[in-house]
């Protein structure tokens, strides 16, 4: 179920619920209103979740080419480390 669709679930249960008698009104607005800011705290949840998967990529993705920076800089070391031994 996609956002559209549950606000429309929502509105459309929240009308059903305005016909109902007084005291059963209450206490089923009050679920729904429940349900809406549940869903709310789950949707703003959601979005922090893939901001904070969409940073951690981007932070991997550095890392990884650091890595390999690092690897190359070893190798080019090494080379110069044996070229400078064989010399002497």
């Amino acid at each position: 179920m996609n956002e559209n669709e549950f606000q429309t679930k929502l509105t459309e249960l929240m009308g059903e619920i305005s016909a109902l008698p007084a005291g059963e009104r209450e206490k089923f607005a009050k679920l729904a209103d429940q349900t809406r800011k549940q869903h709310e705290q789950i949707t703003q949840t959601v979005s922090s979740l893939q901001e904070s998967l969409d940073y951690l990529r981007l932070s991997i993705k550095y890392l990884v080419f650091d890595l390999e920076a690092t690897k190359r800089e070893n190798g080019y070391l090494r080379k110069m480390l044996e070229q400078a031994s064989n010399n002497d």
